[in-house]
């Protein structure tokens, strides 16, 4: 493993068509029972594969196990009812039908441990496990017991707490806690946002990520985006939070974004896992255009703290579109090492 600008993915990866519909969130799965377990190993296996043969340093299991980031660990919760759904205004983005919260919350048994183990059981290399954080969470869903956003976030943060210590039992070395509703809900982060995070990460020795992005590359998120105007300045309001916080890395995207790259200044002394391919366009960067953004990304953040990566997951992408991203993102992490070190 490189221990200069090590490499890894924001999160998901394509499932294999023989799993799931490609290209396609929440797809259901086309195997059952035994069947299913077995399948999601293997593709688990197919993405690890993939990592290491594409020379990503940290790796993960590209989410193959999982239908969506946020429901498949909801639905492995008490509580919370996926028999009666309810549309709600995502991330104030799009409409959705959610299941609703009808007791109080409580997570019975492990949700990922288990696919966990089973990953550090294949690799060496140091493994990132992406879990939903709190504020995520709690916009997936339709609430009819708590009645308050903050208080069922902080029961979510302690269910999350369990899960990431055991995580953290099984081998993983960073938790990750995906917060793309933090680029959103700015009030509700100075409130209570950041602290129910810390909540979530609260007593683990593993490294701690959030993962603050602008969504997968769906039209819904896109269009969104085209309303931002010229400069994407949403990290300008959780940054500063974080940087107090003791979160040790802060995933952000850049690649084709809008975001000024100084803003990296706000978190400084952070590790910072720096979006460098974007997951909007099926376009393969070059690793020149990774190792340039990468290297303009120095002026805000030491070497040491730099960790390159994806801007969100490619799960809606083509294979081999994905694929190609994470073999470019690798050789332009290269280049940039090799005029550190030169």
């Amino acid at each position: 493993m490189n221990s200069l600008l090590p490499t890894t993915i924001a999160g998901s990866l394509p499932k294999p068509s023989w799993l799931a519909e490609p290209e396609t969130l929440w797809s259901p799965w086309t195997l059952q029972g035994d069947r299913l377990v077995e399948g999601k190993q293997d593709a688990l296996n197919v993405a690890l594969h993939e990592q290491r043969r594409r020379g990503i340093d940290i790796v993960s299991d590209g989410e193959q196990t999982r239908q969506h980031f946020v429901t498949t660990f909801i639905e492995h919760l008490s509580g919370v009812d996926f028999s009666q759904r309810e549309t709600v205004r995502i991330r104030d983005r799009y409409d959705a039908s959610v299941p609703t919260v009808v007791g109080a919350v409580s997570r019975e048994k492990p949700v990922f441990v288990d696919d966990a183990r089973f990953l550090r059981q294949q690799t060496d290399q140091p493994i990132k496990w992406a879990l939903p954080g709190p504020m995520t969470m709690i916009d997936t869903l339709y609430d009819r017991h708590y009645k308050s956003r903050e208080k069922l976030a902080w029961e979510f943060a302690t269910i999350l707490n369990q899960e990431a210590k055991e995580l953290e039992a099984a081998g993983v070395d960073i938790i990750q806690f995906d917060e793309p509703a933090f680029n959103v809900f700015h009030d509700e982060v100075q409130d209570w946002g950041v602290a129910t995070l810390e909540r979530a990460a609260e007593g683990l020795r593993a490294q701690t990520a959030v993962h603050i992005c602008y969504g997968y590359g769906i039209k819904a998120n896109n269009d969104w985006k085209a309303t931002l105007g010229a400069e994407w300045r949403q990290y300008e309001k959780s940054f500063p939070l974080l940087e107090q916080s003791s979160i040790d890395i802060v995933s952000l995207e850049c690649q084709h974004s809008h975001v000024p790259m100084d803003l990296i200044e706000l978190i400084r002394g952070k590790k910072v896992m720096l979006g460098a391919i974007d997951v909007a366009s099926s376009e393969v960067e070059t690793p020149e255009e990774v190792a340039d953004t990468l290297r303009k990304a120095l002026a805000f953040v030491d070497a040491d703290n730099l960790i390159p990566s994806t801007n969100c997951g490619m799960a809606p992408l083509a294979r081999d579109v994905a694929l190609g991203k994470m073999s470019a993102l690798a050789a332009g992490a290269d280049i940039l090492r090799a005029e550190l070190t030169s």
